[in-house]
């Protein structure tokens, strides 16, 4: 299915903000707010969409700071997978820490499972669970994209010395989870450029 898409970098972090949306809907999906909600909010009046569900990709602070405020602007649903709900309660403490600024803690209102298949105004997503960066990550497939959060990125992998990280859990998680896609399919990481999946299965040297 044909579905609208951007990107944008957002937060004090520069977390990669996916949107995608759907003209017939006029609703979007938000993946991973991590700042910035008015930019995000006139990206989408630009695209014609209304904010319809943010998904976070795991809990850090750094990726929900701005689905608070989504939240209040439109009364979205936001969703999670559960076993990272104890970083979103944490997310302002987590930010203290690093000496950021945190608003307020999004009321999650729904928990993604491994499996799991979401139809969300038009959009169509497959969640992968995919445990190791935390507890609770997930990525989402969207047509011949996956949205791989901090799991995988170009040449590297997400970090592991985090509470609820596990350096061996996140390899096998990339290995069971992303590494049986198609080559060609694009990897659209939480920081930096996108890659694809045969990319990283050729290159990657935590992986290849």
């Amino acid at each position: 299915m044909d579905y609208l898409f951007d990107s944008l970098e957002t937060g004090p972090l520069q977390v990669n903000c996916y949107l995608f949306g759907s003209q017939e809907s006029g609703e979007a999906v938000i993946v991973d707010p991590g700042g910035d909600a008015g930019k995000i909010l006139r990206r989408l009046t630009q695209m014609g969409l209304r904010p319809g569900t943010v998904i976070l990709t795991h809990g850090h602070f750094d990726h929900i700071g701005a689905a608070a405020e989504l939240q209040r602007a439109s009364n979205c649903d936001v969703l999670l997978h559960a076993d990272d709900l104890f970083l979103v309660e944490e997310a302002a403490n987590h930010a203290s820490e690093w000496g950021i600024p945190f608003g307020n803690t999004p009321k999650i209102t729904g928990f993604l499972q491994d499996g799991q298949h979401l139809e969300l105004g038009g959009v169509t997503l497959d969640v992968l669970h995919t445990p190791g960066h935390t507890p609770g990550g997930v990525c989402l497939k969207v047509g011949t994209n996956v949205v791989v959060g901090d799991s995988l990125f170009a040449g590297s992998i997400g970090r592991t010395d985090l509470p609820g990280g596990d350096y061996d859990q996140l390899i096998r998680s990339i290995r069971t989870q992303l590494l049986t896609l198609p080559d060609n399919t694009r990897c659209l990481p939480g920081h930096g450029p996108a890659t694809t999946i045969g990319q990283e299965r050729r290159g990657n040297p935590f992986i290849a």
